[in-house]
């Protein structure tokens, strides 16, 4: 197995009052707003050692994949931080047990910009993997 996962470095919630969202969860659970990329429709809070990223619906980075609001499918993708981060033997890995590979590509995560990967589980759920932080 090319990979050890070490804790959930972040997931993503798509929510239809984004300014709603970041006031609930800065009152109820104490979560303060680590970076806004307003121009994206995206605010990243931070929970402890991971990051709650809220995305507005229909936002810019909102993925049609994700599904119609109101239907359910209402969290983006859930992302696991791994070591080590080789992205052929990860996508190697990944396809052999029936991943379908989505995009790889410098993003940023609880721990500050490093690699990543996307890829789908079988019933269409997006899961990033994250790689070590840049030095």
């Amino acid at each position: 197995m090319p990979l050890t996962i070490r804790e959930i470095d972040h997931i993503v919630i798509r929510c239809g009052d984004l300014d709603n969202m970041v006031r609930f969860y800065g009152a109820a659970l104490g979560c303060p707003v680590e970076k806004e990329q307003r121009d994206l429709g995206l605010v990243q809070l931070r929970a402890g050692r991971a990051l709650i990223d809220l995305l507005q619906i229909g936002a810019k980075i909102d993925r049609p994949e994700s599904g119609p609001a109101g239907v359910g499918r209402n969290m983006d993708h859930l992302c696991l931080r791994v070591e080590p981060f080789d992205p052929v033997a990860l996508r190697d890995h990944l396809t052999e047990n029936g991943a379908r590979i989505g995009e790889e590509a410098r993003r940023y995560g609880a721990e500050g910009f490093g690699p990543s990967l996307y890829f789908f589980d079988p019933e269409g759920n997006m899961i990033e993997l994250k790689g070590p932080p840049e030095a």
